[in-house]
């Protein structure tokens, strides 16, 4: 039987990227994918309307538009999505962030090749052999690059990236929804790196494209390098302590989104 695979695609105020990203969903893309969702996390930009146009024009891409409840930030949209898979029998949940910085093709060999069927998680990577990058800031890629030694030492096993745009992930994985207490912020990824060291998940790494030429980063480098050396140390110390803790600045009881248009149709909210 073929493997139920969603496509998420997170965005915020990304108007300006969202349709180059949707375009990536191809003829050939959709003998993989079986539904995408776009999580629209209460832009106050023409995201919306961008995406709503986009599944007039092309009602063969099974688009549906969901916009959260609430401002979750790009981890509690990860959560959102991650419990829509759950609930959705799907099997297995890519993500491809709405900016058009990655670009999804960059799977296709792991998906011809069945690859992603022999780990629990495959992660996109900017700086492995074989990747590309286009516009990134040799001071961005430094730290990266430093904050990837770090995090390898503490796991004891080479960590490529904290966080890319694409990746993809088994639901046996997220089953159990270990991510919940995680925080909703810039630094899901990073701590998904650590779940995945602490629970045992079996984790490829594979070089993507990336570029930055009119996206408008939300990063604040010195708050985002603080939380992860906080992070990386109290991992160190008590594993299983931090793996199960709370880190969430604001403790919500669900992530949940309102599917907003659907094909044809368009949902009363």
């Amino acid at each position: 039987m073929k493997e139920k695979i969603l496509l998420f695609i997170p965005g915020y105020n990304c108007e300006k990227q969202i349709v180059r990203v949707l375009n990536q969903i191809d003829y050939k893309m959709l003998q993989y994918v079986h539904e995408v969702i776009m999580v629209n996390n209460l832009s106050i930009d023409n995201t919306e309307q961008k995406v709503i146009e986009f599944i007039k024009q092309h009602p063969d891409v099974p688009l549906k538009l969901l916009r959260n409840n609430y401002n979750y930030g790009l981890g509690g949209s990860h959560k959102t999505a991650f419990n829509y898979a759950i609930d959705n029998k799907f099997d297995y949940v890519i993500v491809l962030h709405g900016d058009d910085q990655g670009n999804i093709y960059d799977l296709v060999p792991i998906l011809e090749n069945e690859t992603y069927k022999k780990y629990d998680c495959c992660l996109g990577s900017r700086f492995i052999n074989g990747s590309k990058l286009k516009g990134y800031s040799k001071i961005r890629i430094y730290g990266n690059i430093v904050f990837n030694f770090l995090f390898s030492l503490v796991v004891r096993k080479r960590v490529y990236d904290l966080g890319s745009g694409l990746n993809m992930y088994s639901i046996g994985m997220l089953r159990s929804k270990f991510y919940v207490r995680f925080p909703d912020n810039l630094i899901f990824n990073a701590c998904m790196i650590l779940a995945s060291d602490y629970y045992k998940h079996n984790v490829l790494f594979f070089p993507i494209s990336w570029r930055e030429e009119d996206q408008v980063s939300n990063v604040k480098m010195i708050g985002l390098s603080a939380g992860l050396l906080n992070m990386m140390i109290k991992y160190f110390i008590k594993k299983r302590e931090f793996i199960k803790s709370e880190m969430r600045e604001e403790v919500r009881d669900e992530y949940k989104a309102k599917v907003v248009y659907e094909g044809k149709q368009e949902v009363e909210i």
